[in-house]
């Protein structure tokens, strides 16, 4: 029993890390740097994040995957405290917010915008285009053509997928890769640089 245990229990723990595919080496991303002698790969994604072929957008926050690569035979104990963004050689730095909490304004996107507009006793009308939260009184739609493609349900949710596909931290013995938010309300033109900094070496994104 014990030989089919123990490869079980091992594909739960690698599961519980999260994380995306860690490309093979750092040079395969698209900015990589050594940094004493840990390698690092980074790519800024703007404000998306992908994986199980979704792909989604975090308009209130700037995403970099960044991997880490520990030297032969040691253990790398990462966390994102170490991380930081610096734009346009700015001092102050952006400094990742937790995973929980960004899942959550794509869970409840109005908690980032608010209501729009509200006319006499109407419920406000949401971004979503819900009054209050709840979808206005609409006729049925047209049937359906059937041969009309149907849409296609999304693999996992924005907000699952966000948790799978953070920054995995705590003590690595391998490369290990994940996304990083970091909360930004600007507009992405407005970043004429961008410095991405690892244990306060910064590492040129942009």
């Amino acid at each position: 029993m014990r030989r089919f245990f123990l490869p079980a229990l091992c594909v739960v723990t690698a599961f519980a890390q999260g994380g995306t595919d860690c490309k093979s080496k750092p040079e395969d991303y698209e900015v990589h740097a050594q940094v004493k002698d840990i390698g690092i790969g980074a790519e800024f994604m703007i404000h998306s994040f992908s994986g199980h072929g979704e792909t989604y957008i975090t308009p209130d926050f700037l995403v970099v995957e960044v991997a880490l690569y520990p030297p032969k035979g040691t253990t790398l104990n990462a966390g994102d405290g170490q991380f930081a963004l610096r734009i346009n050689g700015k001092k102050q730095l952006l400094t990742p917010a937790s995973p929980q909490m960004v899942a959550s304004t794509l869970q409840h996107p109005e908690w980032r915008s608010g209501p729009r507009f509200q006319v006499g006793g109407m419920p406000p009308v949401m971004d979503d285009g819900t009054y209050g939260g709840h979808p206005p009184r609409s006729p049925l739609p047209p049937p359906r053509d059937p041969g009309e493609d149907v849409p296609r349900e999304p693999r996992v949710t924005a907000p699952d997928l966000l948790l799978q596909t953070a920054f995995p931290e705590g003590p690595h013995k391998v490369p290990f890769s994940g996304f990083l938010f970091f909360p930004y309300k600007g507009k992405g033109s407005s970043i004429k640089s961008l410095d991405f900094l690892y244990d306060d070496t910064p590492i040129k994104l942009r």
